[in-house]
This record gives C-alpha cells, sequence and structure tokens, in this order.
C-alpha cells in the first residue's frame, strides 16, 4: 500500500467515520465548487481514484484496510 492509500484510509476513518462514499461526496463537491468538508491536498482527482480502488478492494475482500494499518 502506498503512503497516499494509508493517508487516505485514516483520512476516511477520522474525519468520514469511515466512510468512503462521504469522503468521495466531499472531494467531489470540492471539484464542482460546492461547499466541502476537509480541504485536501490538489491532487483530489487521483485521490478519488485511490479511494473506488481502496473501497471495492475492501468490498471485494470483506476487510476493513484501517485494520492493517493499526498493526504496522
Amino acid at each position: 500500500m502506498t503512503v497516499e492509500e494509508k493517508m487516505l484510509i485514516t483520512l476516511r476513518d477520522e474525519l468520514y467515520g469511515g466512510s468512503w462514499d462521504r469522503m468521495l461526496k466531499d472531494l467531489n463537491d470540492r471539484l464542482k465548487g460546492r461547499p466541502y468538508i476537509f480541504k485536501l491536498v490538489n491532487r483530489i482527482k487521483d485521490d478519488i481514484k485511490r479511494i473506488e480502488r481502496l473501497r471495492d478492494y475492501e468490498k471485494k475482500q470483506s476487510i476493513n484496510l484501517a485494520d492493517y494499518i493499526r498493526g504496522e
């Protein structure tokens, strides 16, 4: 897992209550100029792709990747 992916998992849990959907909505709202919750770095489109990939992986594997980060 990359540093960026680990950061996104941590942010998801700490700022969005563990919800990828809330995090994606926040990032997409920011891209559209709507009010947003949290200000992330300027690579939002890359982060959205990472989030979608991580969310799909968690769903397919029935796991929470944060469990693995906490264990490091």
